[in-house]
């Protein structure tokens, strides 16, 4: 049996594993990430209450704000927990258009990213974040009592993956930012509405399936499942339940499931049962606010899907046809036409988006979309690109621009569009719909923040919707340019308003279900459009002018639907609001009253004068398996790494040791390594073989340039390098005579592209897909040292058989001489280290075709929850030519494979063997590789 390398770490220590499996990952479901901003940005700090605020220079009145405002009410945030005092840095960064926050130890840092999204709370952006992110702090504040000593972080952090769930920690976050505002995702019915949905539909999905996902159903997501978990514990066992059980995890943390075993110390059950008894009165709850709902049915214009599916914003065309974005489970984004009969037809797939959204007029499409910068991905921008159904043909309108939620006009010549600057200032823009120019820009003094623009259908009037802490507004403009505010500051979750003949139809939960309403701004009264069981989103106006067509949400997804206009009063509101025992425990109606307005002293910062920021001393784990412990550093804005240690060698029973950076910085990446290690061989001198060992010193320096971007559904990557090393051996006098004691710089380099589409969730492989690396080894500054290598490495995939299948074919090819004779640089036939070769290795050609062939979604207790199981079979050639040919493979086989979730883990654990079957001119038995790879 063979334990394959590439894909097992089964001899490392448990604490190594718990390490590694959490070492700069988002273990609480957010983005964390080690990319840069350009050279340009120029930052500054301020210095407050523990709080260190790093920002570029254009946020200095948003972090001026945001200053007064975390400096005040992390006392509160904390409170629950007994926390009201911290130490940590904040970056705010304003180059990206997709809006996060994370916190994270290894180092300790908040990160804000200060873009507003299209569709989100009735509150200031960063107000909420703040609560959320600074409910984190407390949190992580609470394990590590304050301060990680001496340098612990990564175990800290891992640890805090293992033994706490992510549910907990984010539902404890939702609870709060609902609990200490207004506002909050917790009162919000579309975020809790796959919960619901499921649930009334029939589906009680199991612990495990309810909280790590599906590739087959649309699952609650854990923020859900944490929510109304957390939620029900502050009901049934009072405010300080959640400092009780972390408490009780730091106190005694080297138990199997800390969490779990905590939760049944307070509450008599573990996890798994907890969740069970909140489902049973989440379907009581939900039953009893259906049945005092008077909702219709409405007949789907879309075919039942067999997995989760989405339809997002139908839109009527000609011939009673309707054009919708659709994503599934299965598929990336793409517009569809779907006619009478409810057949599909694919019009093109499109790149990513902060939101799904489009806008159609006159045979035109526009839509936005996500570029990032090829280098510094900390930027990235807002796209607006159009599709002539006329002319078939597709292209990007504007470049380089911060524009959200482009709405056309009916007659297709004009575009309105949402327009965020550096500084976070919200403008609505006409941009021109043939040069992609702003021709236009709307004032906004109050610097509101601006949402989903719509135009009437001669483009003489123009509506959307403002968010302010005080609330959400919906705006009217008309053609003289008076503004009338149709309705104002209200804390409902306002969406998506159109044109519906002379009134405006919008999104809002006023009967407690997202429903469609309509406001007549005559006399600004409301009247309710739809009556949908779980929710109705999206109108848009048919093209007879008589009904609407809408999303109607079912439990596999946004469909479609259409139902007459016909007005019809506001229902009752019957909304479930589960936080409201938190409420009373907070005794706090917004935390955001009364916030100072301080001016604090802002000085520069400079990056390079704070490269190093020790955080841990932590195991480690080389490519070789050994075992080290590292003094690891790495500064705030991701442009300097570095880290020292040592390392075992259990085969020499020796230590190296090792010191080396990578400096982000520049363009190129800049990474250096010194290390200090034993090494051994065997010579012979006369007829006896002999031992030698010595120990070197090994200097390996490189520089990297990555290029990544992407157009529409396609993504491409560009990669130079260029490296080289120096080695100094120290030998016994007997060998210093045998032996070269320097290797002086050789030089390797390297090209490479790759090109490939849009993954979906459930495909195993890219549909289509190409990677060409070329490489170049020589020794040109070392002349008693001969021989250079070239590689040359390709991977072509291609579409199935069936849905999410993929062929791969790759080709490679070497060539060497000298010194350098014997290494191999490219890819090899599997099981290519248990075969005695037969000759020097010059090519191989590896065809490999991998499928899903179930989703059973299955939990297996609390060992693992199986998510899928996928098969594969190849067929791998070796020195085509010479040693085999096409008909002889050297080796051939096949594997199993499951994604799964072990012992009720986050990371997903990539399990499975392969068979190895030999061609028999090698007289070699078959092999058997275990297969074990993980991910986030």
């Amino acid at each position: 049996m063979n334990i394959n390398k590439a894909y097992t770490k089964l001899k490392i220590s448990i604490l190594t594993t718990i390490v590694l499996s959490f070492i700069s990952i988002s273990v609480f479901g957010q983005i964390f990430d080690s990319e840069q901003n350009p050279l340009s940005v120029k930052w500054r700090q301020i210095n407050s209450n523990g709080f260190t605020f790093i920002y570029p220079t254009e946020l200095e009145k948003e972090v001026q704000r945001m200053a007064n405002t975390i400096s005040h009410i992390y006392p509160q945030v904390g409170q629950s927990l007994n926390r009201q005092k911290t130490y940590i840095p904040i970056i705010f960064q304003n180059r990206g258009t997709i809006a996060n926050g994370f916190v994270q130890l290894a180092p300790k840092k908040v990160q804000f990213y200060t873009t507003p999204p299209q569709q989100f709370d009735s509150q200031d952006w960063l107000n909420n974040l703040a609560v959320h992110e600074l409910r984190h702090v407390a949190q992580f504040d609470k394990i590590t009592v304050g301060k990680a000593h001496p340098f612990p972080e990564e175990i800290y952090f891992a640890y805090m993956g293992l033994s706490i769930p992510t549910w907990f920690f984010e539902g404890d976050a939702v609870n709060t930012e609902t609990s200490l505002t207004n506002v909050g995702r917790g009162r919000q019915p579309s975020w809790i509405m796959p919960f619901r949905t499921s649930l009334l539909s029939g589906k009680k999905f199991s612990y495990s399936k309810a909280y790590f996902g599906s590739n087959k159903d649309q699952t609650p997501g854990y923020y859900q499942l944490g929510y109304v978990m957390v939620a029900n514990l502050k009901k049934e066992f009072g405010e300080s339940i959640q400092d009780s059980l972390l408490t009780s995890i730091h106190n005694r943390p080297l138990r199997l499931y800390p969490f779990s075993q905590s939760l049944k110390e307070f509450t008599g059950s573990n996890t798994k049962n907890y969740y069970l008894k909140t489902l049973t009165q989440l379907e009581n709850e939900w039953k009893k606010q259906d049945e005092l709902n008077n909702s219709e049915n409405y007949e789907s214009l879309n075919r039942p899907a067999k997995y989760a599916s989405s339809y997002f914003l139908p839109t009527g065309l000609t011939n009673n046809h309707i054009l919708a974005l659709k994503q599934t489970k299965a598929e990336t984004a793409t517009f569809v036409v779907i006619d009478e009969a409810k057949n599909e037809k694919e019009l093109l797939k499109i790149g990513y988006q902060e939101q799904p959204w489009f806008s159609y007029g006159d045979g035109k499409l526009v839509w936005d979309e996500i570029r990032f910068d090829p280098r510094y991905r900390q930027r990235s921008h807002s796209v607006i690109c159009m599709y002539n159904f006329a002319t078939h043909t597709k292209r990007q309108l504007t470049f380089k621009t911060r524009l959200f939620s482009p709405a056309l006009s009916a007659d297709g010549k004009k575009i309105v569009a949402v327009q965020i600057d550096l500084s976070n200032q919200s403008n609505l823009v006409e941009v021109d719909s043939q040069t992609g120019k702003i021709s236009k820009t709307y004032p906004n003094l109050e610097n509101y923040s601006l949402q989903t623009p719509a135009l009437n259908t001669d483009g003489t009037q123009l509506c959307w919707i403002s968010v302010s802490e005080k609330g959400k507004s919906l705006w009217l403009q008309d053609k003289s340019g008076k503004r009338t505010q149709l309705i104002t500051k209200t804390t409902q979750q306002l969406g998506r308003p159109t044109f519906i003949g002379n009134e405006i139809a919008f999104n809002a939960h006023l009967g407690g279900i997202d429903n469609i309403y309509s406001v007549n701004p005559t006399d600004k009264k409301i009247t309710a459009l739809t009556a949908s069981k779980y929710g109705a989103f999206n109108p848009s106006l048919s093209t007879d002018s008589k009904s609407i067509i809408f999303n109607n949400y079912q439990v596999m997804g946004y469909e479609i639907a259409k139902t007459p206009i016909s007005h019809r009063e506001i229902q009752e509101n019957h909304f479930v609001y589960f936080g409201a025992t938190a409420d009373k425990q907070e005794k706090n109606s917004s935390i955001f009253k009364s916030i100072p307005d301080s001016t604090y002293q802002s000085k520069s910062y400079q990056p390079l004068a704070h490269l190093f920021n020790f955080h841990s001393l932590s195991p480690t784990i080389d490519e070789d398996d050994r075992l080290g412990l590292h003094l690891k550093s790495n500064d705030l804005l991701n442009i300097f790494d570095f880290s020292a240690g040592i390392d075992y060698y259990s085969d020499l029973r020796k230590v190296a040791y090792t010191a080396g950076f990578s400096f982000k910085s520049l363009y190129p990446i800049l990474n250096a390594r010194l290390t200090n290690r034993p090494r051994t061989g065997f010579y012979r001198l006369g007829n006896v073989i002999n031992q030698a060992n010595w120990r070197e010193n090994y200097l390996d320096i490189k520089a990297t340039v990555p290029l990544n971007f992407s157009a529409y559904n396609h993504n491409y990557g560009f990669l130079a390098e260029l490296g080289t090393s120096y080695t100094q051996r120290n030998f016994a006098p007997r060998e210093a005579l045998l032996f070269n004691k320097t290797i002086k710089f050789p030089v390797n380099y390297k090209l490479g592209f790759s090109h490939s589409v849009r993954t979906a969730e459930r495909d195993v492989a890219p549909k289509w897909a190409q990677t060409i690396n070329v490489s170049y080894f020589n020794q040109p500054f070392d002349k008693r040292l001969t021989g250079d290598l070239f590689a040359f490495e390709s991977a072509f995939y291609f579409p199935g058989i069936a849905k999410n299948h993929s062929f791969m074919a790759s080709f490679n090819y070497q060539e060497s001489s000298g010194s350098l004779k014997f290494n191999t640089e490219i890819n090899t036939v599997y099981g290519y280290g248990q075969i005695n070769a037969k000759s020097e290795l010059r090519n191989t050609l590896l065809l490999n075709y991998r499928f899903p062939f179930a989703f059973p979604d299955a939990e297996i207790g609390s060992l693992a929850y199986i998510r899928n199981l996928r098969g594969g079979v190849f067929s791998h050639y070796e020195n085509i030519g010479s040693e085999t040919n096409i008909t002889q493979p050297k080796t051939f086989g096949f594997e199993l494979r499951s994604n799964i979730n072990l012992l009720r883990y986050q990371p997903v654990v990539d399990l499975g063997a392969r068979v190895v079957f030999v061609n028999k001119t090698y007289n070699q038995n078959p092999i058997l590789e275990l297969l074990f790879n993980y991910s986030f």
